[in-house]
């Protein structure tokens, strides 16, 4: 049986009591590239930032395998691009779990930084500021920080927003080396031809699962049209709902965990109770 790299259980993410991810449970394998799908607002972002540790659970939790490296790549709006930076700075950020804020770069680490920007096309960007950079060849740059980084756990928020369609084919083309490298890669994604096309797996919210699992089945239409319907219902303040361990939907809730990630039946109903 593959491994789980990570393991959701019971998961629910939020802000200020508000939550934006309710009752995840299953598990992501070693090796897998999943796209994470759904409308905005959905809790796609929410459940990135729930994985890296930047939000913790309202309730629930995340299980990590021990001693992984974890590559995060946040959206291109939650980055300050009027940082004075030069792109070899950026890039040589993805060192620091190696080396440290203040550790001394060696002849290999600069080799690794040269290696990773001819790899994203950007030979010879090492001194361009960080602001004189397209929204491509900034999104390039990110992508050579994670090359960087060396992970075994890679999470990406939204990695093709405001970038060319020759930059969406040769990020996707880094993404499945990492996959054929047998790295675990997440990626939050709209497009869902370009998930059809290029991700094995998906993950279908509506700040409650939906659907998980080979990708062919969780997209299906009647997935999408439920992802819709549940999105439409919730309210912007709905109050935190904790499971109730007597009512139906718990009852039915709990007959699913035996039947999570591990064992590839997301393609059905992931998620039976919402708050």
């Amino acid at each position: 049986m593959p491994q789980s790299c990570l393991t959701f259980r019971d998961l629910t993410l939020g802000y200020n009591s508000h939550p934006a991810v309710h009752h995840l449970s299953g598990s992501v394998k070693k090796g897998s590239l999943t796209a994470v799908v759904g409308a905005n607002g959905s809790g796609k972002s929410t459940l990135m930032k729930g994985i890296v540790g930047v939000l913790k659970p309202m309730s629930g939790g995340i299980e990590r395998k021990p001693d992984i490296r974890v590559a995060y790549l946040p959206q291109q709006s939650e980055l300050d691009r009027t940082f004075p930076a030069r792109v070899v700075d950026l890039v040589s950020l993805g060192l620091w779990p190696r080396r440290g804020l203040l550790g001394r770069h060696t002849a290999e680490d600069r080799h690794s930084v040269r290696e990773a920007l001819m790899a994203v096309g950007l030979e010879g960007f090492e001194k361009r500021g960080l602001d004189t950079l397209s929204g491509g060849q900034l999104q390039r740059a990110l992508f050579a920080r994670v090359l960087v980084q060396d992970a075994d756990l890679i999470l990406l928020d939204e990695p093709f927003n405001a970038v060319d369609a020759k930059t969406v084919v040769d990020l996707v083309a880094l993404i499945r080396q990492w996959h054929d490298e047998q790295r675990t890669v997440m990626v939050v994604v709209h497009d869902m031809d370009l998930v059809r096309r290029n991700f094995p797996e998906a993950l279908l919210l509506a700040r409650r699962p939906v659907a998980w699992g080979e990708t062919i089945e969780t997209l299906r239409p009647e997935n999408l049209l439920q992802a819709r319907h549940f999105h439409e219902a919730w309210e912007d303040e709905a109050p935190w709902c904790e499971p109730v361990a007597h009512d139906h939907a718990h009852s039915h809730a709990s007959d699913r965990s035996e039947h999570d990630h591990s064992s590839h039946d997301h393609g059905k109903d992931a998620g039976s109770r919402a708050a």
